[in-house]
């Protein structure tokens, strides 16, 4: 069986691209998978770092203003076309699995004019306009979100979730371990602060306004800076850290920092309000305003409207945000609330269930 795999961009994008790939080559050993990504962009590199080969379009997003950029997004997105329409022709798939992302369109365009059934998946709550195009030609389409018949024909919607870090689920971790790791003391509470791999300038710039409020309190905080962030961070800081703040580049472990986590501040990507469904984990979220149709809030709109979880605007994060998370730790009722809450919005067995409806498709 052939099967390609289309998307990314972003990490939200890759991560269950190559898992829905595992789970796939898990059941069907024999499946022959190829991804198409965007040049230039992290799936060049973290595709075929899980072991999968990878072709690149020169596609890019639309520009949001009109400039001379408009003609060199037609210009790309007119070869990305043909160059789909030749690896559709040399690879002959099967089926064609769209996540999202830049090269999702021309990839899934191409394949579904041959004939080649297709299936999206959309991570969020509020669809992108690359899924909303292709959603009339493809036979399924996988949602993380109820309520997703605003965008997509409802009859073609698959409830799954998203694919999350396989060893995140269900991990045995001594609490012992994660808080010898972090040099953290037992008995005080934690708060996780994570912007991506990358960074958030905003959650950066809020701990970097709330040294002395962090320095006055019991919490211990783990931040994540981000590569791009971090020099700049330890610099400023320069010796005045805080006893209790744990300024790291890169959480290589999340496991161990989410076992030791009363609350976690962080962006609200698909991906990680994912896990944080799956692990039950109280959360501050702050949805970055510089993405695409403002999806992010979408995003932590669902989990508000559950009472699952806390919003702090991205404008109001340097006032708001240290002081509504430490108010939200002093709250054990709430806490209890929000940890069951966002519980209830896990749907754990994602990559499995979208392998599923791709093996259906292919049935019929």
């Amino acid at each position: 069986m052939k099967v390609i795999v289309s998307g990314g961009g972003t990490g939200g994008h890759i991560f269950p691209a190559v898992s829905i790939a595992n789970e796939l080559k898990d059941r069907l050993p024999e499946a022959d998978i190829l991804f198409v990504g965007a040049l230039g962009k992290m799936e060049m590199e973290r595709v075929p770092a899980a072991g999968y080969r990878i072709v690149g379009l020169p596609v890019m997003g639309f520009p949001r203003k009109l400039s001379f950029q408009m003609f060199t997004f037609f210009w790309k997105l007119f070869q990305s076309m043909r160059l789909a329409n030749k690896v559709i022709a040399d690879f002959k798939p099967d089926v064609a699995v769209g996540v999202g992302g830049f090269a999702s369109g021309p990839v899934l365009k191409a394949a579904v004019r041959k004939g080649v059934p297709a299936v999206l998946q959309e991570q969020n709550s509020y669809a992108g306009v690359t899924n909303k195009l292709l959603a009339a030609k493809v036979k399924k389409i996988c949602v993380a979100y109820p309520k997703m018949e605003r965008y997509f024909p409802a009859e073609k919607i698959v409830l799954t979730g998203n694919p999350v870090r396989k060893n995140l689920i269900g991990a045995e971790v001594n609490k012992d371990e994660a808080l010898a790791y972090f040099k953290l003391d037992a008995g005080q509470p934690v708060v996780l602060i994570i912007g991506g791999s990358l960074g958030a300038r905003t959650l950066n710039e809020s701990v970097m306004a709330n040294l002395e409020l962090i320095r006055h309190t019991d919490v211990q905080v783990i931040w994540q800076t981000g590569s791009y962030y971090y020099q700049e961070m330890q610099e400023r800081l320069g010796k005045e850290t805080p006893a209790n703040l744990r300024p790291v580049e890169f959480v290589s472990r999340m496991d161990l920092a989410y076992a030791v986590a009363d609350v976690v501040i962080s962006r609200a990507g698909a991906g990680t309000i994912s896990e944080l469904c799956l692990l039950g984990k109280p959360s501050v979220l702050v949805p970055s305003p510089n993405v695409a149709e403002d999806h992010q809030t979408k995003n932590a709109m669902a989990l508000v409207d559950n009472q699952a979880a806390l919003l702090i605007k991205d404008a109001d994060s340097k006032t708001e945000l240290l002081k509504e998370t430490f108010k939200l730790l002093n709250d054990k009722p709430q806490l209890k609330s929000f940890s069951e809450n966002i519980k209830k919005l896990g749907l754990p067995n994602a990559a499995k269930e979208i392998v599923d409806v791709i093996l259906e498709v292919l049935k019929k």
